[in-house]
């Protein structure tokens, strides 16, 4: 299926929500921590309901992306299919492991600044993996807007 069949138009709630995705990234770079600057946020119905940072070398997990940070704040306390139509948006292409659980979710759109093709090798396992794989053999098929504001962001990821 080609890449194409997936792509969609961001909304305005989901640039606005990326352009301050953006800036914590800086922020968080800025802070010489050990958090990696990538942060991701939910939004139903237009609305963001949840940030994530990156907290891998904070936690010490290696699960902790952004995306699946974001994504558990989104659903505390909430039914099981509570992203279900849902749109996450982040700083950087979410890699297998997130693009896996965006499509157990149900999440239906993604939005994203920077691309796999053009940040450094080490965000990503299986680089011959591409979203148009994940989202085409998804039960529920997502679609996706990116690289958007690249040139925002890209200096934060670029080897």
């Amino acid at each position: 299926m080609p890449d194409d069949d997936h792509r969609i138009e961001p909304t305005e709630h989901e640039l606005g929500a990326l352009g301050h995705a953006i800036r914590r990234a800086f922020e968080i770079s800025e802070m010489h921590d050990d958090r990696a600057p990538i942060v991701a946020a939910v939004l139903i119905d237009g609305e963001v309901v949840a940030w994530g940072d990156n907290e891998v070398h904070v936690a010490n997990d290696p699960s902790r992306h952004a995306e699946i940070v974001a994504m558990a704040n989104a659903v505390a306390d909430q039914p099981e299919d509570a992203l279900r139509g849902a749109a996450l948006v982040t700083t950087l292409q979410p890699c297998e492991m997130c693009l896996g659980a965006i499509g157990m979710a149900g999440i239906a759109r993604v939005i994203f600044a920077a691309s796999k093709g053009n940040v450094g090798e080490g965000y990503f396992a299986y680089p011959d993996l591409s979203l148009a794989d994940f989202a085409g053999a998804a039960k529920r098929p997502f679609g996706w807007a990116g690289p958007v504001m690249e040139a925002d962001v890209l200096r934060l990821y670029a080897d």
